[in-house]
């Protein structure tokens, strides 16, 4: 539900005098929306701040993307909260990344203080501190929170030849070695299964695998397997694993009915924008390929905030920012909506923006030259105004910004300067002690915590490389055994018979062989004569 406010009193010029067809009234009379609407806050006119004429956003529009930008300490991280709690009281689901660990805060009650307070009197909120349902998260438990991770099967071929920036030769390559692993039953769940396929598919004994469908050359094998030493050294081996966070846990409420913020603690990877780009890639990827066409919807399913977004564009590739410009543009026909939250709109790169139909504009500095041309460049992508926007956008406070949002049938509302209404939850960190025990008190943690490491391609390759090579041995040495069987035999037939003795001489001489056939014979008839009892013959 969007947050009450006190009655207001009549709109009023910057004389004291109220200021019914001006066109201050001509803006807030595109914001008086009939369907549930976030509040944002209350418009500024000449100076002045009417909390009469508030200004707000389509609770059925945030599946349309937008952006909050600005320049650092304008306000941008509050406008977020802002929007966070707001979703989250309309039940809306929200996932948050949080980059430099400030946005914990949303879990707890706001402080009242007496800055709060005017704000609030100013634009007309009824303020009430108010946490938010939260969960947090964090990237293979590189930080604190529930580690999210994802196997390399589910990742697959194409968004990894992305994330590591192969060409399309080395792309097709990659798919082949996937390939080979799906039909040979070696799951890819880690780096060291991909690296240990790679490295057997080029080796004596694997390289006739894949003959019949192009092989895979030794160049790009170790093409392949140098970006991914590359891509470990930014922490990757951490994100890839089981078990495997199923994104459908983002899309959860709260038992009140209330959405459920997800929030990405990031602060311990800020360094390694690669790991972050490449978890963003998996995760909208993967909630775009599981969830249904819904188109547009009276509320989103699900709302992400990225802040800190320059870190996610600096340095991409043009396959990366071609996916994320691809999912931005399908994405919202799923029920997801997509913030992007940044310093300046020339951080997000032209075909992204134009897809962002939300615009929250805080101040923009002019310091210098590039700082005047990223001025001049912001305020071409605004409809046409009666504001000076050049003037207005470094004149701004903080928590003041211009809006312009989507209406109800999709047109553009006109440009709104506007002081923003003040986050109802804690405006910064909770304390570390509180965030390890929201953690380990979520029923996601004893599912996700631990890492399992169970037999996959690597350990199946490595068991049958040394059964080939125990068999190997066991082979060699049975050969030698045989050939030192042979040698012996032969050595033994060639050796030289050694001369007779005498005693051997005398047995084996023809007189001697004569005599005993004698002698044998004339025994043999005495032997007979005694046992049958004839007498000898007589002569």
């Amino acid at each position: 539900m969007s947050q009450s406010i006190d009655p207001p009193e009549p709109a009023a010029t910057a004389g004291g005098q109220t200021d019914p067809d001006g066109p201050a009234a001509a803006i807030a009379a595109g914001y008086a929306f009939t369907g549930p609407a976030l509040e944002l806050g209350a418009l500024l006119w000449d100076g002045v701040c009417d909390p009469a004429r508030q200004i707000r956003v389509p609770l059925s529009m945030l599946n349309r993307h937008g952006l909050v930008a600005g320049a650092t300490g304008t306000g941008k991280t509050k406008t977020l909260q802002l929007i966070a709690e707001q979703l989250s009281a309309n039940g809306v689901p929200v996932f948050l990344a949080d980059v430099k660990g400030d946005v914990s805060g949303i879990s707890a009650p706001g402080a009242p203080g007496g800055r709060t307070q005017e704000r609030a009197r100013e634009v007309g909120q009824s303020w009430e501190a108010t946490g938010c349902p939260a969960e947090f998260y964090s990237l293979g438990g590189i930080g604190p929170g529930i580690p999210l991770r994802a196997s390399v099967t589910a990742f697959g071929p194409v968004l990894l030849s992305k994330v590591l920036q192969l060409n399309q030769t080395q792309e097709q390559s990659l798919g082949l070695i996937f390939h080979y692993a799906d039909s040979k039953g070696l799951e890819l769940i880690d780096l060291k299964d991909l690296r240990a396929v790679v490295a057997f598919l080029v080796s004596d004994q694997g390289k006739a695998e894949l003959k019949g469908i192009g092989g895979l050359s030794t160049v790009t094998a170790g093409v392949i397997l140098r970006a991914l030493t590359a891509f470990e050294q930014q922490g990757a081996s951490e994100f890839f694993g089981e078990p495997e966070f199923d994104t459908s846990e983002f899309l959860r409420t709260a038992p009140d009915g209330r959405g459920l913020i997800s929030v990405l603690e990031l602060p311990a990877v800020q360094d390694k924008p690669q790991l972050f780009s490449t978890f963003l890639m998996w995760l909208l990827a993967d909630l775009y390929a599981d969830l249904p066409e819904v188109g547009d919807l009276e509320r989103p399913k699900l709302v992400f905030f990225f802040d800190e977004a320059h870190l996610l564009f600096n340095g991409a590739s043009k396959a990366f920012l071609e996916s994320i410009t691809q999912t931005v543009r399908l994405i919202r026909s799923k029920g997801i909506g997509v913030f992007f939250v940044t310093q300046t709109p020339k951080d997000v790169p032209a075909d992204v923006l134009a897809q962002l139909g939300n615009r929250v504009q805080h101040a923009l500095r002019a310091f210098t030259p590039d700082d005047a041309k990223a001025l001049k460049a912001t305020v071409r992508t605004f409809p046409n105004s009666p504001y000076d926007l050049e003037e207005l956008l470094t004149g701004l406070g903080t928590g003041e910004a211009v809006v312009t949002v989507l209406s109800e049938n999709g047109a553009p509302t006109p440009v709104a300067a506007t002081r923003l209404r003040a986050p109802q939850s804690l405006m910064g960190p909770i304390d570390p002690a509180a965030l390890d025990a929201a953690v380990k008190a979520s029923p996601l943690y004893s599912r996700y915590a631990e890492p399992v490491d169970r037999e996959s391609a690597y350990e199946k390759i490595t068991a049958e490389q040394a059964a080939a090579e125990a068999q190997a041995e066991a082979a060699a040495a049975a050969d030698e055994a045989d050939k030192q069987a042979r040698a012996a035999e032969r050595a033994t037939r060639s050796a030289p018979k050694p001369e007779p003795s005498l005693a051997q001489q005398v047995v084996g001489s023809g007189l001697f062989r004569s005599l005993a056939r004698s002698v044998g014979t004339q025994l043999g008839r005495e032997i007979s004569r005694s046992l049958f009892g004839t007498a000898r013959r007589r002569r």
